[in-house]
C-alpha cells in the first residue's frame, strides 16, 4: 500500500511548503476508508526525525489519520524542532497501521518484535511500537514505554497489546 506513504510524504511537503493541509482523494480504496489507530515516523540519514501517532482513531479513515500524524510528526514532536523545507529530501517515511488494543493478562503474551504495547497506570498511558532497533526483550519494551509515560517501575499497570501494519521505504 504505497500509497499511504505518498500520502504521509505530499501532507508534510505540502504543509512545510506552503502551510496548506491536503485531503485525501476523492474515491478511497476500500482499506483506507476503515478507522485504525495509525503512526507516521520520519526519518532522516537513518535517525529518527519525529513520529507522532493515535493508537485510537480519531478521525474519518486511515487516510485522514495518515495525513493528521503526518504533520505531527513533521511538526509537533517536542523531541525535535519543525521539518524545514531544506530537510525534505532527506526524508523517508514509515506508516504503521494499527489493530485494536487487546488486554495482556500474561507477559508471555507479549513479543517486542511482534506486537507493541500500551501502560497504563491511572491517567498515565505510554506506547511503544513493535520491532524496533535496540528493543529485543519485553522488559525492555516496558520499562522503555513506562518511561515515555513517566510511571515508575513501583506503579502497577495494566498492559495492552497490538499488532501492525508497517509501510515503510
Amino acid at each position: 500500500m504505497l500509497g499511504l506513504l505518498a500520502l504521509a510524504k505530499e501532507s508534510v511537503e505540502t504543509f512545510v511548503a506552503s502551510k496548506r493541509t491536503i485531503s485525501p482523494p476523492g474515491s478511497l480504496p476500500p482499506e483506507l476508508s476503515e478507522k485504525a489507530g495509525v503512526f507516521v515516523c520520519l526519518k532522516k540519514n537513518g535517525k529518527l526525525r519525529g513520529c507522532i501517532g493515535t493508537f485510537m482513531p480519531v478521525t474519518e479513515n486511515i487516510a485522514q489519520e495518515t495525513i493528521r500524524n503526518a504533520l505531527a510528526a513533521a511538526t509537533q514532536d517536542p523531541r525535535f524542532p519543525p521539518v524545514t523545507k531544506d530537510e525534505l529530501p532527506e526524508l523517508e517515511y514509515s506508516v504503521d497501521i494499527l489493530s485494536a488494543p487487546e488486554k495482556v493478562t500474561d507477559v508471555n503474551q507479549l513479543d517486542p518484535e511482534r506486537y507493541g504495547v500500551i501502560v497504563v497506570s491511572g491517567e498515565k498511558k505510554g506506547l511503544l511500537l513493535p520491532d524496533l532497533d535496540g528493543v529485543n526483550t519485553v522488559e525492555e519494551q516496558l520499562r522503555i514505554a513506562r518511561m515515555k509515560a513517566g510511571i515508575m517501575a513501583t506503579e502497577k499497570i495494566e498492559i495492552f497489546r497490538f499488532g501492525v501494519q508497517r509501510h515503510s521505504q
